[in-house]
């Protein structure tokens, strides 16, 4: 890169000292060829995510009775808090339930995305030194952090066109194009506007993952804050950016104004960003790094005990939120029944074998903290290739330590970490939904419900660590298993899927506890499987070239 990248920045900018976001436009230039496969990918799949469940509302709910009747449904503290504001519910056509359904939980994902992109851009770079090269150039002091958030507004903005193109051209009733429009523009206010929290927390933290998890934070409290407001019809929801984005009621009143928050908000945290990038060094944090102790513990010079130190705050951040995730539902079981009877077709969807709708809403949301466990297990075990592609992999393995040791203490720590996420996940759900239920047992259910789950988990992580050790540029393709898994298992059930569509995921083969019997024989074949994956990931890594630098 310094040989191509800096002449590059010397023909397009002006003479050092000059406009703090000089080279601004090559460096926008350069993250778009990067993230020329990342930026389709989210926003496909984005899109998609939206699309599906709209589309299968007029199947769902056929008639304005059958709509009426669903949003009778809704209307209680756990439903709003799924949802978002009451005020949907006066009008419940099928664009009303579009943007009361799927509005607060996309921008969820439309924030985790924008964050991402711009510590992907700002802080990482700096981790991995790569910016000291670029500012070896003429590149302002402002030019990394500004092309960072003009690409991530890009990006938000063609969200908002697909989503208005795809939406508008439906031609489902109540699903206009003014109000899709709208719908769009919600998305992208609030993506830039958790853009603007990752330009302040790229700022705190040396660290491109706590610069993450912070942003995340921030969109999970956002969420939070927005469930607690609605549930309870007060004005908490308007400290939240997501509150904001529902407040516009699109396809029921299109009202624009309160975006004019979302962007406010986004233009003062940005501008604090810029402010905070000036009181500190290049590479470095405002929050001072810790002094080490003077002499490494025990654990530390074991492989494991390595391993554990590195994937520690990931561990400990991912623990926390698996467990709010499931005390977030488990309140509900109580209410599911009243929820849902009236909606046909989803009772038809929900209720296998005879189940009660208790038992299938644990087998659904037990679906969706398995995914969740997964992100943290795709994430654990790609970690050996951050730290081979840092540098820091090759001084370690210049030691005693053997390669296939090294890769087995990290593959250690995310299999046993994602058994831990799932159980965590489970044990809060049982915690705080059994005892609104009046049914005997639940909680020994809702804990094998999640037990399952591990061997699945195990078989993600080792797909992940059979590409690292084989075909570690190819190490992002493990995120296709749980985007995969994803959608076939969230909305599988509702939209119909094959059969053949599930059986290729392998968390369609866990038996769907506790609607369906227990049975051994699918979890120990995949246990058997990841087994297999990971023997092979430890082979290939033995046996390839280590990236050095």
């Amino acid at each position: 890169m310094t040989a191509t990248a800096a002449p590059a920045f010397r023909r397009t900018t002006a003479r050092p000292g000059g406009s703090a976001l000089a080279g601004t436009g090559t460096l926008l230039r350069f993250d778009l060829r990067r993230d020329r496969i990342r930026i389709p990918v989210w926003l496909a799949a984005l899109t998609l995510g939206t699309i599906m469940p709209a589309t299968a509302y007029p199947a769902l709910y056929a008639t304005a009775a059958e709509r009426q009747a669903a949003g009778a449904t809704m209307n209680t503290p756990a439903g709003l808090a799924f949802t978002g504001p009451v005020h949907y519910l006066s009008d419940y056509t099928y664009g009303s339930m579009v943007s009361h359904q799927l509005l607060g939980f996309m921008v969820i994902m439309v924030g985790i995305m924008s964050v991402l992109m711009v510590v992907r851009h700002t802080r990482a770079e700096e981790e991995t030194r790569r910016s000291e090269l670029v500012r070896a150039a003429v590149v302002g002091r402002h030019a990394q952090l500004a092309a960072a958030l003009i690409l991530t507004a890009a990006a938000n903005i063609a969200l908002a066109l697909l989503l208005t193109l795809s939406l508008g051209s439906l031609g489902i009733d109540g699903v206009t194009w003014a109000g899709s429009l709208l719908y769009g523009a919600a998305h992208a206010a609030t993506g830039i506007t958790f853009a603007g929290v990752a330009a302040v927390t790229v700022q705190i933290t040396e660290h491109s993952r706590g610069a993450s998890g912070m942003g995340l934070a921030v969109v999970g409290a956002a969420y939070l804050v927005r469930a607690a407001g609605d549930s309870a019809d007060s004005g908490l929801s308007w400290a939240s950016p997501i509150g904001w984005a529902q407040q516009t009621f699109a396809y029921l009143d299109d009202r624009w104004w309160p975006l004019l928050l979302n962007l406010a908000a986004a233009v003062v945290l940005a501008g604090i960003g810029f402010a905070l990038s000036l009181r500190r060094d290049v590479g470095a944090g405002l929050r001072a790094a810790r002094r080490g102790r003077p002499v490494a513990s025990r654990a530390l010079t074991t492989p494991i005990g390595f391993a554990l130190r590195l994937h520690r705050g990931m561990l400990i951040g991912f623990a926390a939120g698996m467990m709010v995730l499931g005390m977030s539902y488990g309140p509900f079981l109580g209410d599911v029944e009243e929820m849902f009877r009236d909606v046909e077709l989803f009772s038809e969807a929900a209720q296998m074998g005879g189940a009660t709708f208790v038992d299938s809403f644990i087998t659904m949301i037990m679906t969706v903290l398995a995914i969740v466990a997964a992100i943290y297990v795709v994430i654990a075990t790609l970690r050996p290739r951050a730290e081979e592609n840092a540098g820091r992999a090759e001084p370690v393995l210049a030691t005693r330590l053997s390669r296939a040791g090294w890769l087995a203490s990290h593959l250690t720590v995310a299999l046993a970490g994602g058994s831990v996420m799932i159980l965590l996940a489970g044990l809060m759900l049982a915690a705080t939904g059994a005892p609104t239920v009046n049914e005997s047992g639940l909680f020994g259910e809702i804990m094998a419900a999640s037990a399952v789950y591990i061997p699945a988990l195990w078989v993600t992580a080792g797909l992940a660590a059979a590409l690292v050790g084989w075909f570690p540029r190819a190490g992002a393709l493990a995120w296709l298993v749980v985007v995969y898994a994803g959608v076939v298992g969230y909305f599988g059930t509702i939209l119909q899927f094959p059969e053949w569509m599930n059986n290729l995921s392998p968390f369609g083969h866990i038996p769907r506890l506790p609607v369906e019997d227990f049975t051994w024989t699918p979890l120990l074949i995949l246990t058997a499987i990841a087994a297999g994956l990971v023997a092979v990931g430890l082979y290939g890594f033995r046996r390839r070239d280590l990236e050095t630098k």
